[in-house]
Protein backbone atom coordinates (compact mmCIF):
# COMPACT_ATOMS: atom_id res chain seq x y z
CA UNK A 1 0.00 0.00 0.00
CA UNK A 2 1.03 3.20 -1.28
CA UNK A 3 1.74 5.65 1.75
CA UNK A 4 2.42 8.58 -0.20
CA UNK A 5 2.07 10.54 -3.36
CA UNK A 6 3.85 12.97 -5.27
CA UNK A 7 1.66 16.51 -5.63
CA UNK A 8 2.15 18.59 -9.09
CA UNK A 9 3.44 21.60 -6.95
CA UNK A 10 6.19 20.70 -4.55
CA UNK A 11 6.98 23.00 -1.51
CA UNK A 12 9.38 25.86 -1.32
CA UNK A 13 13.11 24.73 -1.04
CA UNK A 14 14.48 24.37 2.55
CA UNK A 15 16.32 27.87 3.24
CA UNK A 16 18.28 27.78 6.77
CA UNK A 17 17.01 32.10 6.68
CA UNK A 18 13.68 31.27 7.30
CA UNK A 19 13.01 27.91 8.01
CA UNK A 20 13.43 26.16 11.60
CA UNK A 21 15.33 23.23 10.71
CA UNK A 22 16.66 20.10 13.17
CA UNK A 23 19.23 17.92 12.07
CA UNK A 24 22.20 17.90 9.80
CA UNK A 25 21.95 19.72 6.59
CA UNK A 26 23.25 16.51 4.54
CA UNK A 27 20.92 14.46 6.20
CA UNK A 28 19.67 11.97 3.21
CA UNK A 29 16.07 12.48 4.37
CA UNK A 30 13.99 15.88 4.94
CA UNK A 31 11.02 15.92 6.35
CA UNK A 32 8.61 19.25 6.27
CA UNK A 33 6.11 19.71 8.38
CA UNK A 34 3.43 22.50 8.18
CA UNK A 35 1.16 22.98 11.10
CA UNK A 36 -0.81 24.54 13.50
CA UNK A 37 -0.29 25.03 17.23
CA UNK A 38 -3.89 24.70 18.01
CA UNK A 39 -4.73 21.65 15.53
CA UNK A 40 -5.72 18.76 17.51
CA UNK A 41 -3.96 16.64 14.80
CA UNK A 42 -0.89 18.08 15.11
CA UNK A 43 -0.82 17.91 18.33
CA UNK A 44 -0.59 14.03 18.01
CA UNK A 45 2.04 14.37 15.27
CA UNK A 46 3.96 16.00 17.50
CA UNK A 47 5.38 12.90 19.75
CA UNK A 48 5.36 11.09 16.39
CA UNK A 49 7.81 13.50 14.76
CA UNK A 50 10.14 13.69 18.01
CA UNK A 51 10.48 9.94 17.96
CA UNK A 52 11.07 9.80 14.85
CA UNK A 53 13.67 12.24 15.18
CA UNK A 54 15.16 10.06 17.84
CA UNK A 55 14.81 7.09 16.25
CA UNK A 56 16.81 8.25 12.68
CA UNK A 57 19.15 10.95 14.17
CA UNK A 58 21.75 11.80 12.11
CA UNK A 59 19.33 10.58 8.98
CA UNK A 60 16.65 13.28 9.01
CA UNK A 61 16.34 16.75 9.22
CA UNK A 62 13.09 18.19 10.20
CA UNK A 63 11.93 21.30 9.28
CA UNK A 64 8.95 23.12 10.68
CA UNK A 65 6.30 25.90 8.69
CA UNK A 66 3.59 27.44 10.13
CA UNK A 67 0.28 26.83 8.50
CA UNK A 68 -2.35 28.33 10.96
CA UNK A 69 -5.74 27.53 10.45
CA UNK A 70 -7.37 30.63 11.74
CA UNK A 71 -10.79 30.04 10.72
CA UNK A 72 -10.90 27.28 13.13
CA UNK A 73 -8.39 28.11 15.45
CA UNK A 74 -8.37 31.56 17.04
CA UNK A 75 -5.08 30.96 18.12
CA UNK A 76 -3.29 29.35 16.10
CA UNK A 77 -1.84 32.91 14.00
CA UNK A 78 -0.85 34.28 17.45
CA UNK A 79 0.69 31.06 18.29
CA UNK A 80 2.75 31.37 15.23
CA UNK A 81 4.15 34.55 15.63
CA UNK A 82 5.02 34.15 19.40
CA UNK A 83 7.20 31.15 18.34
CA UNK A 84 9.07 33.61 15.32
CA UNK A 85 9.25 35.63 18.56
CA UNK A 86 10.89 32.89 20.61
CA UNK A 87 12.91 32.20 17.69
CA UNK A 88 14.21 35.90 17.46
CA UNK A 89 15.71 34.86 20.94
CA UNK A 90 17.16 31.44 19.94
CA UNK A 91 14.35 29.96 21.93
CA UNK A 92 12.07 28.60 18.78
CA UNK A 93 12.53 25.05 19.64
CA UNK A 94 11.96 25.16 23.18
CA UNK A 95 8.80 27.76 22.85
CA UNK A 96 7.14 24.88 19.77
CA UNK A 97 8.02 22.80 22.56
CA UNK A 98 5.67 24.21 24.80
CA UNK A 99 2.94 25.14 22.80
CA UNK A 100 2.58 21.83 21.73
CA UNK A 101 3.07 20.28 25.41
CA UNK A 102 0.10 23.02 26.74
CA UNK A 103 -1.88 22.68 23.20
CA UNK A 104 -5.06 24.34 25.47
CA UNK A 105 -3.57 27.13 26.35
CA UNK A 106 -2.80 29.31 23.98
CA UNK A 107 -4.08 32.79 24.75
CA UNK A 108 -2.12 35.58 24.75
CA UNK A 109 -1.73 35.15 28.44
CA UNK A 110 -0.32 31.89 27.87
CA UNK A 111 1.83 32.70 25.40
CA UNK A 112 3.55 35.44 27.65
CA UNK A 113 4.02 32.60 30.00
CA UNK A 114 5.60 30.09 28.04
CA UNK A 115 8.11 32.90 26.81
CA UNK A 116 8.73 33.88 30.82
CA UNK A 117 9.26 30.15 31.14
CA UNK A 118 12.01 30.41 28.62
CA UNK A 119 13.50 33.66 30.30
CA UNK A 120 12.86 35.35 27.27
CA UNK A 121 13.29 39.30 27.14
CA UNK A 122 10.29 40.10 27.77
CA UNK A 123 10.37 43.48 27.06
CA UNK A 124 11.73 42.38 22.45
CA UNK A 125 8.66 39.85 23.13
CA UNK A 126 6.00 41.83 23.80
CA UNK A 127 6.65 44.80 21.35
CA UNK A 128 7.43 42.51 18.47
CA UNK A 129 3.80 40.75 19.21
CA UNK A 130 2.28 44.22 19.19
CA UNK A 131 3.96 45.00 16.32
CA UNK A 132 3.14 42.11 14.48
CA UNK A 133 7.09 41.74 13.47
CA UNK A 134 6.34 37.97 12.08
CA UNK A 135 3.37 37.77 10.86
CA UNK A 136 4.96 38.24 7.23
CA UNK A 137 6.76 35.08 7.98
CA UNK A 138 4.11 33.32 9.17
CA UNK A 139 2.18 34.39 5.75
CA UNK A 140 4.95 33.53 3.58
CA UNK A 141 5.15 29.72 4.96
CA UNK A 142 0.82 29.71 4.32
CA UNK A 143 1.62 30.89 1.05
CA UNK A 144 4.47 28.53 -0.03
CA UNK A 145 1.89 25.72 1.46
CA UNK A 146 -0.88 26.84 0.04
CA UNK A 147 0.99 27.05 -3.59
CA UNK A 148 1.83 22.93 -2.66
CA UNK A 149 -2.10 22.50 -2.44
CA UNK A 150 -2.49 22.16 1.22
CA UNK A 151 -5.88 22.37 2.70
CA UNK A 152 -5.19 20.62 6.43
CA UNK A 153 -2.75 20.38 9.07
CA UNK A 154 -0.70 18.64 10.00
CA UNK A 155 0.82 18.15 6.51
CA UNK A 156 3.88 16.17 5.73
CA UNK A 157 6.51 16.24 2.63
CA UNK A 158 9.26 13.65 2.86
CA UNK A 159 11.92 14.09 0.35
CA UNK A 160 9.81 16.85 -2.02
CA UNK A 161 6.53 13.80 -1.85
CA UNK A 162 3.41 14.10 -0.05
CA UNK A 163 3.05 11.82 2.95
CA UNK A 164 -0.87 11.35 3.73
CA UNK A 165 -1.77 11.10 7.06
CA UNK A 166 -4.95 11.31 6.84
CA UNK A 167 -5.72 7.81 7.93
CA UNK A 168 -3.12 7.69 10.65
CA UNK A 169 0.51 8.73 11.49
CA UNK A 170 1.66 5.09 10.99
CA UNK A 171 1.80 6.38 7.29
CA UNK A 172 4.32 8.73 8.14
CA UNK A 173 7.02 5.88 9.87
CA UNK A 174 6.35 3.65 7.15
CA UNK A 175 7.61 6.37 5.13
CA UNK A 176 10.37 7.53 6.48
CA UNK A 177 11.47 3.61 7.32
CA UNK A 178 10.86 3.04 3.48
CA UNK A 179 13.25 6.28 2.38
CA UNK A 180 15.87 4.73 4.75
Amino acid sequence: MSTSSPLAALPPPVDPATDHILGPHAAPLTLIEYGDYECPACGQAYPVVESLLAQHTGRIRFVFRHFPLREVHPNAQRAAEASEAAAAQDQFWAYHKALFTHQNHLDAKHLAAHAEALSLDMARYTNELHDEVYRQRVQEHMQGGMQAGLRATPTFFLNGVLVDVSYGLQRLHDAVRDAS
